[in-house]
């Protein structure tokens, strides 16, 4: 069963970045910790929610009313919120408990608003800001709105370059200054990646060894070319005892970065891997 969720996972992300359905390869990432998920009910969840903002904006589509309908939809009637009081519980992670619990971390949020948006032909880009995901409208040339930048975790926010910056200051202490590329566009393997980033820490600060390798195994999916990613996923199965398949990772890893920093450490590691595998048979 465990191999049939890697492979619809990989069915999902492997089509061109830009027909990848996201909202679906998000539930199909939930589909580890829910084997019975039923993708296609969520899907339907989110058509629903779309068509709740299309009666709302009766026709008119401009991003301003969009948004504004976007944001009455979802965060008044419907009541979704940031889940700051337990922001590393790993249902905030799963598109499928977002939508039933209607609270999560920044990425969900913004994943859902997008996917939402989408359905209501409202192109929205997902922003890797440092520390905290957003999302934004960016307007044709021409267009009297250049781009809106909007925050899914604080009830769609509109939020200024000025605000921006104050968020950067909570987050590093005054140490990171703003700077316009950090507004720039994400790609959706971008998104998956950093969603499963997030759900990895949270899985390694639980010590939660074996979820964390799913969540690798799929990082390995969507880049399988990443040597830090063949890396991580090599040292997790060597937590887990998984001699033969940490020694393929590791032994690849070296080949793709042979002079990473790391190298001298992992060659160490390798070497008394084998010894031990040795040993074990």
């Amino acid at each position: 069963m465990a191999d049939d969720r890697y492979r619809i996972f990989r069915e999902v992300v492997e089509l061109p970045d830009d027909k990848i359905d996201l909202g679906r390869a998000a539930l199909a990432i939930a589909q580890e910790e829910y084997p019975s998920l039923r993708v296609e009910t969520y899907l339907t969840r989110m058509d629903q929610l779309a068509a709740v903002v299309r009666d709302r904006s009766a026709g008119e589509n401009s991003p301003y009313r969009l948004i504004a309908c976007l944001n009455h939809v979802l965060f008044t009637k419907e009541a979704y919120r940031g889940n700051g009081d337990d922001y590393y519980d790993p249902r905030n992670s799963f598109l499928n408990d977002v939508i039933e619990r209607r609270k999560g971390i920044p990425i969900t949020l913004s994943v859902l608003y997008m996917e939402v948006a989408r359905r209501v032909e409202l192109k929205l880009h997902g922003i890797g800001f440092p520390g905290h995901f957003l999302v934004k409208y960016v307007g044709d040339e021409g267009e009297i709105v250049p781009e809106i930048v909007i925050d899914p975790f604080d009830n769609g926010e509109v939020r200024t370059a000025e605000e921006l910056q104050e968020m950067l200051n909570g987050l590093y202490g005054g140490k990171v200054a703003f700077h316009p590329d950090f507004l720039a566009p994400v790609s959706n393997r971008d998104i998956l990646q950093r969603m499963l980033n997030n759900l990895k820490a949270i899985y390694l600060r639980q010590e939660d060894f074996s979820k964390a390798l799913s969540t690798a195994e799929r990082l390995v999916i969507i880049d399988p070319t990443s040597a830090q990613e063949i890396r991580d996923r090599g040292l997790l199965y060597l937590k887990l005892e998984r001699y033969p398949q940490a020694i393929d990772d590791l032994e690849t890893y070296l080949r793709l970065a042979p002079d990473a920093a790391d190298a001298e450490e992992i060659l160490h590691q390798l070497e008394n891997l084998k010894k031990r595998a040795v040993q074990v048979h």
